[in-house]
């Protein structure tokens, strides 16, 4: 079948929201739960909380549409958004217990130095990165989203009474059918629009089995403007190490969710349309600072919307920041997303994750698997699947190798762009190319042909 929308395509306004609102639903959840985590923790005072929330939503949405439409030399020009980071929790709760959340956010500002500094080298960071490197770590990027995917299935965190309880699944399983079902026999917004219709109708069974708590919505403020500054920064040494070995990391993640990006939107990632994108990523994060919340990185779950919609357009993407920004002066409409039930979530990222992992087969069936890259693949998902699933293995290694490698993502990357070089460099693709350069597409953004769509 044809693609909808690719890259540079426009929709109608009408179309536009609808596809831009599924980006939001996918994304939201995750942009308020760090600062909430993080502030959870150290104990912030409701008020507080509040404006470090609204910042996120702020920031968020403007550092997306920068990301999609491009300032000068910012912005990766791609369908991509841009949130707060689970990367950075756990080193920014140990800062903040002894520096408070104004240590924090002085060290995320003098990390984020690491992430703009490095930004600049990206075009030799691409070469690291041929097809048997890029689709391991796009594979890995998918298979590290499936435990966030089944707890929001099961509908409550691991050890929770109900964790797993069958109204629960239930409500997963028929917003998983209806995703699939459209996306394989709807047509036009029927078809692009499967993942926002397909939470929408979860969400209204929750509401008919008593299981959405409006309470946030009335509690919640009309409007409030986020301030800029709204804590006197410091800059403690150690935390500012800290924050710049995590903004390596995220680098390194990041580099993985713009492949991803790049091979299901079917769109060129040179060298330095990768460059633009890390500096925004930095850029970015440097503001979260300035506004008072915590850094930023790219999201890997919204790939699998593009993924499974095919609507690769970047203005599509640009209208969700603007969603975002509107959220994070009106609280009550982001109270009102807050009210999703994570059923409803986990019912549509199991479709949206599940199609980033086939995107990563997909780029390694392109690849002779033969003993050299079986090896390759084979040990570095291992490595990304043990620090995953078993954090505790790096309990006693120096804490410069435990923040660096906590992450199965950069974990997985590292060890397959190392035994690439060990077991002779694999040429690059033709992507490398940083002289055809601008916004080339090579093709139309087409959903993947994994079975979920004909």
């Amino acid at each position: 079948m044809k693609s909808f929308y690719d890259i540079e395509d426009r929709p109608p306004l009408g179309t536009s929201l609808v596809l831009a609102l599924q980006h939001m639903l996918a994304a939201f959840g995750a942009i308020i739960a760090v600062p909430l985590v993080v502030g959870g923790v150290l104990g912030l005072s409701e008020s507080t909380m509040v404006s470090i929330v609204s910042a996120a939503l702020l920031v968020s949405g403007l550092v997306t549409m920068v990301q999609c439409l491009g300032l000068g030399p910012v912005g990766i020009r791609m369908p991509c958004v841009m949130g707060t980071s689970f990367t950075f929790v756990a080193v920014a709760i140990a800062i903040g217990q002894e520096h408070g959340l104004s240590g924090i956010l002085g060290s995320a500002l003098g990390g984020s130095l690491v992430m703009i500094i490095g930004s600049q080298f990206m075009g030799q960071v691409r070469k690291l990165f041929p097809p048997i490197v890029s689709g391991t770590v796009i594979l890995m990027i998918g298979v590290s989203l499936v435990p966030v995917g089944t707890d929001w299935f099961a509908g409550a965190l691991p050890g929770s009474a109900d964790y797993g309880a069958l109204p629960h699944l239930m409500i997963g399983l028929i917003v998983a059918v209806v995703v699939i079902t459209l996306n394989r026999k709807g047509s036009g917004l029927f078809k692009t629009g499967a993942i926002v219709i397909g939470m929408a109708v979860g969400y209204l069974l929750s509401m008919l089995m008593g299981d959405v708590d409006f309470a946030p919505i009335s509690q919640a403020a009309a409007i409030r403007i986020p301030r800029l500054l709204p804590v006197e920064l410091t800059f403690p040494i150690t935390g500012v190490i800290s924050m710049g070995i995590i903004y390596l990391v995220t680098i390194m993640e990041s580099t993985g969710d713009f492949l991803a990006l790049s091979e299901v939107s079917h769109c060129k990632l040179t060298g330095k349309r990768l460059s633009r994108g890390i500096l925004c990523d930095g850029i970015g994060s440097a503001l979260a600072s300035l506004f008072g919340t915590t850094p930023f990185s790219s999201f890997s779950q919204n790939v699998g919307i593009v993924a499974i919609t095919g609507v690769a357009s970047r203005f599509v993407v640009a209208m969700t920041g603007g969603l975002l920004m509107i959220a994070g002066f009106f609280p009550k409409l982001a109270a009102l997303i807050i009210t999703v039930p994570q059923p409803v979530l986990g019912g549509a990222s199991i479709v949206m994750f599940g199609m980033i992992i086939a995107a990563g087969v997909k780029m390694l069936s392109r690849i002779d698997l033969d003993e050299r890259n079986s090896i390759i693949v084979g040990v570095s998902i291992t490595a990304g699947l043990a620090v995953t699933t078993r954090p505790d293995i790096l309990e006693y290694l120096p804490s410069f190798f435990q923040v660096s490698l906590s992450s199965g993502i950069a974990t997985a990357a590292l060890v397959a762009v190392m035994l690439n070089q060990l077991f002779g460099h694999e040429a690059t693709d033709s992507d490398m190319d940083d002289e055809t350069e601008e916004e080339v597409i090579t093709t139309k953004a087409q959903p993947l042909n994994t079975g979920l769509v004909s």
